[in-house]
């Protein structure tokens, strides 16, 4: 069902209930802040503008990735970093960034190199997804090759260009095809995306089954709060409290990720 096409009831319903979820979404023309009750979509608006390709959250803050600088907000502004040009930020023992072939650490409001990876393509937890495969943050190579995303959450998984893997005596392989996203619980639930197919794992160690989605474009990203939220690549956000897929139309372009703020 379409949140374009709730009803006025289910619109009390939504501005009755206190809990709400935001999550921000980054874009190609700024970041966008969406607030969900379960799996209702409700407001959401433009919070910065300019292209973003990236966002972590962690602590009550957000974290940015942009084509000038790594911009972090506490919920009032988004504050320049110095970090420079970003592919990729995450969280891990603080905001990690990756950009021209760097991964660094803020701290106390400075950058501290780790290591040296060329064209990262995203960063969670302490592993970073890159065109020569899944590397730690010190740049050393843990395996595999043209890795799209990378999750540490559970068992580290890998979205690759030959497929889905899951790293046991090594990584291991889940499921074939070009994997350009995934994202796990801690509970060991996940999810992975193809261009053409959204899939899920209810648990570590079962099987990956396809998601049946009421719209329509590629998944762009997968993240977790009080229910799970995915975005596609043209603007359609997504949420499932256990009752289904609901989504809606957030008429923003090029959107390349989701997080959720605590």
């Amino acid at each position: 069902m379409s949140d374009e096409d709730i009803s006025i009831d289910e619109k009390r319903v939504y501005a009755d209930k206190a809990e709400t979820t935001t999550a921000f979404v980054a874009t190609g023309v700024g970041v966008a802040r969406v607030e969900v009750s379960d799996d209702i979509v409700g407001e959401f608006a433009l919070e910065h503008r300019g292209a973003a390709t990236d966002l972590a959250a962690a602590d009550g803050r957000l974290a940015v990735a942009t084509p000038e600088d790594v911009l972090v907000s506490d919920g009032e502004s988004f504050a320049e970093t110095g970090f420079g040009p970003a592919d990729a930020v995450g969280f891990h023992d603080g905001f990690v960034a990756a950009g021209d072939g760097t991964v660094a650490r803020l701290s106390d409001g400075e950058w501290t190199t780790l290591g040296q990876v060329e064209d990262v393509r995203s960063i969670d937890g302490d592993m970073v997804a890159a065109a020569s495969g899944v590397h730690r943050l010190d740049g050393t190579h843990v395996g595999l090759d043209g890795a799209n995303d990378v999750s540490t959450v559970a068992d580290p998984l890998a979205a690759t260009d030959g497929g889905l893997y899951y790293l046991a005596n090594g990584w291991m392989a889940a499921a074939d095809g070009a994997f350009e996203v995934v994202a796990g619980r801690a509970d060991g639930r996940a999810h992975a995306a193809t261009a053409e197919s959204l899939y899920e794992r209810a648990a570590e160690g079962e099987a990956w089954t396809p998601v049946d989605l009421p719209a329509g474009g590629p998944v762009a990203d997968v993240a977790y709060g009080d229910a799970t939220y995915a975005v596609t690549r043209d603007g359609t956000f997504l949420a499932d409290a256990g009752d289904g897929w609901r989504h809606r139309s957030l008429g923003l372009p090029d959107v390349s990720a989701v997080a959720v703020v605590y």
